[in-house]
């Protein structure tokens, strides 16, 4: 068959495979939907809360489809809550829909524009020069993916999406469609549904009668909102006030952590702006003239200013002289001035008035008065190296504690060129010296000069030295650092420092200023800035909230100790969040209907909100579904009668059972015992449902989160997910190509750390194969002759052992949430040990009994993975009644640890044996040129039953050096056993380098062995099981395996076999585990 042909039939066969999983996979999904399998609601009266279970995960934003990066943190959760209900728990998993914030206002309003501006269907331009890529379909943090789709011309050309009518079409929307997407509201209708179709069609176990979208589209979930907003504001968590905040301009509002394309996490950075006033105005600047000029230096060290030489200006910069208040003018960069603006620290906000453009040669040469410099003049000196998205573009110069500063002052003190070519006169910077002002124990009085000498920097070019320098000097200087000049004179650096900023700011010599810690770039495409807005606040960091937040962090299980750090980290830093906003989608502030409830506000206690969602909205996610409730009923009074325990309302024409009901339904599910998601939103999301949960039910802390399990993005195929290459795979596509079971197989396999994880889709394309195989032989072996006798041979107890061996491993990786564990436990190693059993048993065959068990344990235990081949297992292989999602978990005796340990010594026995026979022969095979060479027909085995001699002490004294309770070794037993070589080479009759040779390779590997056994049972002289009668008795199974004829084993102390093979075989060389051997030859 030719390669082409033969390639065509296996992808026919495989594609056949695939779509027997497709159709398990749609009888099973109708199954549980008739049965209503998922839907769960609290037992009526006093029920026992032990075996519920409740977990959730962050409700994906709108504003795309799902995409592979969504299923794998789903996927966790799924697993989990299968699994528990495996266990016969009581389980519940909702899932809601995020449509709040502004992504979705933004593109609607964006297509809305490329319509009017070039027509339906718009007709874009045929070139363009610059491309900005939009990102859509990005969702809470998760790892950001660009859809693989058609490309239009101009987007061939660029590789990029440049409209929105482009990136909606990459979306898989039909060109007719498109035109409806101008309506935010369309978003809402559209995108909800394919999610929960998606999220379905993966065999999720949610009930869906709780979903719910957000917005006040859903008019209970905005009531829901809405209480939950006074209520914080009630205890005092909300405040309005002007505070620095990430802002965008072109928005008009604060750019929250989901507001961003680029920058998440990133906040504001606090300065001090230092006035240097100009006391002549050369060249250009003569236009200033009558105006008191100020270059603003943007510093983090207002302490040293005491040691200004200079100051610095990017020759080549682009700068401005702008208005400021009092007959003032401020010469920095457009992006600092703009920031500036919408702090209030210029006339107009947001607007900074431009007197006079200016580059950076127009500023060389300047005299200043710096303030607290002891110099009286300093000069504007050219540096090369200032970076303009930094700072204001200005900067001082204190050489004495600036590494940077000190090189660029040595380059123009020595390069006579360098002065030359930027015409910088010899007075401006030849008589100035390095003033020591900050005493560091480690550096000295001038820490700069110290350590650029340490290091031999030899320019201000020198950008990697430099770096490490500021490293080894900068912050050494504030906590060990001492002022030697100026008021504070004699008092640590990190006590004068903000005395000496506020005396700054209060005499008028400084501005506080603050900017983006790094480039923040909003959805709309806006360079963000910080801004000083009124704003409504949550008050995150307020001391006894944050003492309460910790309380709950130290209770909550995460798994994992990088994402308790994480945690911490937060908790350390974060501090009030404005929680309102006026452009976007989501709910009014209910004191306030000129904001909006902000995306990450509105989403940190819905989880409370599942409890009842099916109770209000009628089983609809917009609240449009029959309902005994309507909106304007849901009082404050209600709410807190559900959720806080309140008192009956009164006046309510609520139903008084319906709101039992629903009081019932909350105390029974909560608190959530799991939240799943990407460890990404540890900085905001998850640390604000800490925060959110602590105020809500500040007094009861049992309704506090239980825990969260984080992990990291999902890469596909070894690398970044990305619609722009093209290695990108939404969710239903991965369905449609390889099924809802192989799909789960690969994202269970990609990784359960916190560490980015891998999905390889020859693995969902190997799952395929290999689940369709399983189905084939168990269908064939269930009809087939097998042994009923009783089941006692060794390979019938060992594979027996090994069942239960992955009952319980499997269980304990599904508890701790290891996936990729119980995969590997429940189906990978049981499958290979029913592979081992299988040829164990050779011609005798396996037993039913055994196979029946195997094949029970292995659907059940790989259930929670994959539910649609287990469920056909289960109802249409094993005839079983009822559904396997809820069959319990199978009872297993506790492994026989020796029984195993026996199995795979013979296991591991075979393939060493054959290595040493292929080995064998091979070398025969050389010797003997002339005539066939000698085949192995038979083996004989010398074993012994314990170590003696050296080894054997020096086992006793590793054994006496091994601490149990951390499973490690006393410092000194290698010196004590290296002591021991002359004792024992007496008694070998060896010399002593020879024993040590052999001596010290034995301690290093029995050391290892031990430690990594975490047990000192491997140190022990005999093995835990007879090995010779281990051999013996599976005598034929080795025959069988290796090809012979015949295989003795004897002791190693049989002194008539012994004799009989000394010339050709060291027995005395056996140890217990490493037999010696002979081969027999035909």
């Amino acid at each position: 068959m030719a390669a082409g042909a033969a390639e065509k039939t296996n992808q026919q066969t495989n594609t056949a495979r695939r779509d027997l999983l497709l159709q398990l996979q749609k009888e099973a999904q109708q199954k549980w939907s008739a049965e209503k399998v998922f839907e769960v609601d609290a037992p009526q009266g006093g029920a026992n809360k032990e075996l519920k279970w409740t977990g959730n995960f962050p409700y994906p934003y709108m504003n795309g489809l799902l995409h592979l990066g969504h299923a794998f943190s789903l996927s966790k959760l799924e697993f989990a809550a299968a699994f528990h209900r495996v266990c016969g728990r009581h389980v519940l998993f909702p899932q809601g829909f995020h449509c709040t914030g502004m992504p979705i206002k933004a593109c609607a309003d964006k297509l809305k524009r490329e319509i009017a501006q070039f027509g339906d269907p718009p007709a874009f331009p045929e070139e363009q020069e610059e491309v900005v890529e939009e990102n859509v379909g990005d969702t809470n943090g998760e790892a950001e993916a660009k859809h693989k789709g058609k490309k239009s011309k101009l987007v061939a050309k660029t590789g990029k999406l440049n409209y929105q009518w482009q990136i909606m079409r990459s979306l898989g929307i039909p060109e007719g469609e498109i035109s409806a997407f101008q309506e935010a509201e369309h978003w809402l209708r559209y995108f909800p549904p394919k999610a929960l179709d998606d999220i379905a069609a993966l065999g999720c176990g949610v009930d869906w009668r709780r979903s719910f979208i957000t917005t006040d589209v859903n008019p209970y979930y905005d009531s829901f909102v809405c209480w939950h907003m006074n209520t914080l504001r009630k205890k005092g968590k909300i405040v309005k006030d002007k505070r620095y905040t990430i802002y965008s301009p072109l928005d008009g509002q604060p750019c929250a952590d989901h507001d961003r394309a680029t920058g998440e996490g990133v906040g504001p950075q606090e300065y001090t702006l230092i006035k240097m006033k100009a006391i002549e105005l050369p060249g250009r600047l003569q236009q200033l003239e009558g105006k008191d000029v100020f270059f603003l230096a943007a510093t983090l060290r207002p302490e040293t200013m005491y040691g200004q030489t200079n100051c610095w200006i990017l020759p080549d910069g682009e700068y401005g002289a702008y208005r400021a208040f009092e007959n003032e003018v401020y010469v920095m960069s457009s992006r600092s001035a703009l920031n500036l603006a919408f702090q209030e620290r210029l006339p107009l906000y947001g607007e900074p008035e431009l007197l006079l453009s200016l580059t950076g040669h127009d500023l060389l040469g300047v005299p200043l008065k710096a303030p607290n410099a002891i110099h009286e003049r300093i000069y504007t000196l050219p540096m090369l190296t200032i970076l303009t998205n930094k700072g204001t573009g200005v900067v001082t110069s204190v050489p004495s504690d600036s590494p940077d500063d000190y090189m660029a002052l040595c380059d123009l003190k020595k390069k006579e060129k360098l002065r030359e070519k930027y015409g910088v006169k010899d007075g401006w910077v030849l008589p100035f010296e390095v003033i020591p002002i900050v005493n560091i124990p480690e550096f000295g009085d001038t820490s700069a000069p110290t350590v650029c000498a340490e290091l031999k920097i030899q320019s201000q070019n020198d950008t990697a030295k430099l770096a490490e320098a500021k490293n080894r000097t900068y912050l050494k200087g504030f906590t060990e650092g001492t002022m030697l000049v100026g008021e504070f004179a004699g008092q640590k650096v990190q006590v004068a420092k903000p005395l000496i900023r506020e005396a700054m700011l209060a005499n008028g010599e400084a501005v506080a200023y603050s900017e983006p810690e790094k480039p923040v770039m909003s959805r709309s495409g806006d360079d963000c800035v910080v801004a000083l807005t009124d704003q409504w606040y949550l008050l995150y960091g307020e001391e006894e909230w944050l003492a309460k937040a910790k309380q709950c962090l130290d209770q909550m299980e995460l798994y994992s100790e990088d994402a308790r750090r994480a945690f911490e980290h937060t908790l350390g830093w974060l501090k009030q969040w404005a929680c309102s906003r006026s452009y976007g989608l989501g709910t009014r502030l209910p004191w306030d209907q000129e904001f909006l409830v902000e995306s990450l506000s509105d989403s940190t206690i819905y989880m409370a909100y599942y409890t009842i969602a099916h109770i209000l909205q009628g089983g609809n996610i917009y609240g449009e579904g029959e309902s005994l409730v309507t909106p304007d009923q849901l009082s404050e009074e209600v709410w807190d009668f559900i959720f806080l325990n309140g008192p009956a309302p009164q006046g309510s024409t609520i139903d008084s059972a319906i709101l039992e009901k629903c009081r019932q339904e909350f105390r029974y599910w909560y608190p959530f015992d799991l939240r799943v998601s990407g460890k990404d939103l540890i900085q905001n999301h998850l640390t604000f449902c800490i925060y959110n949960h602590v105020a809500v039910w500040d007094s009861n802390p049992d309704m506090w989160p239980r825990s969260f399990r984080c992990n990291g993005h999902l890469q596909l195929n070894s690398e970044k997910m990305s619609k722009s290459t093209g290695n990108f795979k939404t969710l239903r596509e991965a369905i449609e190509e390889y099924s809802a079971d192989a799909v789960r197989i690969a994202l269970a396999d990609a990784g359960d750390s916190m560490d980015d994880a891998n999905m390889v889709e020859a693995t969902a394309n190997a799952a395929i194969l290999r689940l369709t195989k399983e189905l084939t032989w168990a269908e064939e072996v269930l009809s087939a002759p097998l042994r009923q006798d009783d089941a006692t041979t060794f390979a019938d107890r060992v594979f027996d052992n090994e069942l239960n061996y992955a009952v319980r491993s499997t269980y304990e990786a599904y508890e701790n949430l290891m996936f990729r564990e119980a995969l590997k436990t429940g189906w990978f190693e049981l499958l290979l040990a029913r592979d081992t059993y299988r040829l164990a048993c050779g011609a005798e065959g396996m037993h039913r009994d055994l196979i029946q068990r195997f094949i029970e344990v292995s659907a059940i235990l790989l259930a929670p993975i994959t539910p649609h081949t287990s469920e056909h297992v289960w109802q249409k292989l094993l005839k079983k009644e009822g559904t396997i999602l809820k069959v319990g978990w199978p009872d297993a005796a506790k492994p026989d640890l020796i029984l195993q340990k026996a199995a795979r010594y013979l296991e591991d026995q075979i393939v060493s044996l054959r290595k040493l026979i292929m080995k064998y022969e091979a070398s025969s095979k050389k010797k003997n040129k002339s005539g066939p060479a000698p085949k192995v027909a038979g083996v004989t085995l010398f074993v012994a039953a314990e170590f003696q001699g050296w080894k054997a002490h020096i086992l006793r004294l590793l054994a006496g050096k091994f601490v149990e309770s951390d499973a490690s070794f006393a410092d000194n037993t290698d010196q004590v056993a290296l002591g021991e070589v002359a004792r024992l080479a007496e008694g070998e009759g060896l010399p002593a380098k020879k024993m040590q040779q052999q001596v010290m390779p034995f301690v290093k590997f029995k050391k290892e062995e031990a430690v990594k056994a975490k047990s000192s049972v491997v140190l022990d002289l005999r093995l835990p099981f007879d090995e010779r009668a281990t051999l013996v008795d599976n005598a034929e199974y080795v025959k069988r395996s290796l090809n012979l004829e015949t295989f003795n084993v004897f002791l190693s102390t049989d002194e008539e076999q012994r004799k009989a093979v000394e010339k050709e075989c060291n027995v005395q060389g056996a140890s217990p585990g490493v037999p010696a051997v002979h081969f027999q030859t035909k």
